[in-house]
């Protein structure tokens, strides 16, 4: 492949969404209209959003000059912008905008893997490469996919494609303060996760003063703020590491309100 990201992740950004329309597929109308954790989300809201954000993302990768202006109108608005584009789908039916979705991510995937090497894409946050997008689009699919097993009572088995997940979250530590008007630590933490396989995955320096530790998974869930930090298996050793993750986010755009803690308020 000539551009800059792999088959390996353009194979795991199909699979997640393919995962995803196998929850949803089948559904009749009215689970469509099912609420999802997300207040005022339902499933259709959250499948709407992806579809949005995929159409955005092929827009970033196609017409630079037109993604610009839509994101300027869109955070002319900012906090509105993301609602309103899961509404207008939503409200399309459920097989229409299943189908809108299905295309989307394909074209998508398609015009990823033609991106040349070094090409960085404009986006709401900072600039990335093409993997980068790729590995995003990744992280919100799952993320979303979240809210929808959530609403539909469903267990998802994790699987090893959520270490783009927490490779995001690590990543993104800096950007976590600045989009809240922070400075960010200036040292580097030590991150060791445990995946679903009971693998260790390992981030920064194994000789950092501070670190986190914990289960894989509910550190993705932690980051994408689908959990409460009091909820995660998930611990800092230092209080520069304890104040990241009550701020971790994975997503680009201002801070999200987070998920209250289970059984009580946040």
């Amino acid at each position: 492949m000539a551009g800059g990201v792999t088959g390996a992740v353009l194979d795991d950004l199909r699979a997640e969404g393919d995962a995803l329309e196998r929850l949803v597929a089948g559904l009749e109308a009215k689970a469509w209209a099912l609420p999802t954790p997300a207040p005022g989300w339902t499933v259709a809201h959250q499948i709407a959003h992806l579809a949005w954000t995929d159409q955005q993302s092929l827009l970033a990768v196609t017409d630079e000059s037109a993604f610009r202006q839509a994101a300027e109108a869109a955070l002319a608005a900012p906090d509105t912008f993301v609602d309103d584009g899961a509404r207008q789908g939503a409200a399309l039916p459920p097989a229409e905008l299943l189908g809108q979705w299905r295309a989307g991510r394909a074209e998508l995937s398609r015009a990823l893997g033609e991106v040349p090497e070094g090409v960085r894409l404009p986006w709401y946050g900072p600039p990335m490469s093409a993997a980068g997008m790729a590995t995003a689009r990744i992280m919100e699919t799952w993320a979303h996919g979240e809210d929808v097993a959530d609403a539909l009572g469903e267990r998802r088995e994790p699987t090893a494609r959520l270490r783009h997940v927490a490779r995001i979250g690590v990543r993104a530590r800096d950007f976590a303060y600045a989009v809240r008007g922070l400075e960010s630590p200036p040292e580097p933490f030590r991150v060791e996760l445990t995946g679903p396989g009971g693998e260790l995955w390992t981030y920064g320096p194994e000789d950092a003063a501070q670190r986190v530790t914990g289960d894989a998974v509910d550190f993705c869930r932690l980051v994408t703020q689908r959990l409460h930090l009091d909820d995660a298996d998930v611990r800092a050793e230092g209080p520069d590491a304890a104040r990241w993750l009550e701020i971790a986010q994975a997503f680009a755009g201002p801070p999200g309100a987070g998920r209250p803690r289970k059984g009580g308020d946040a």
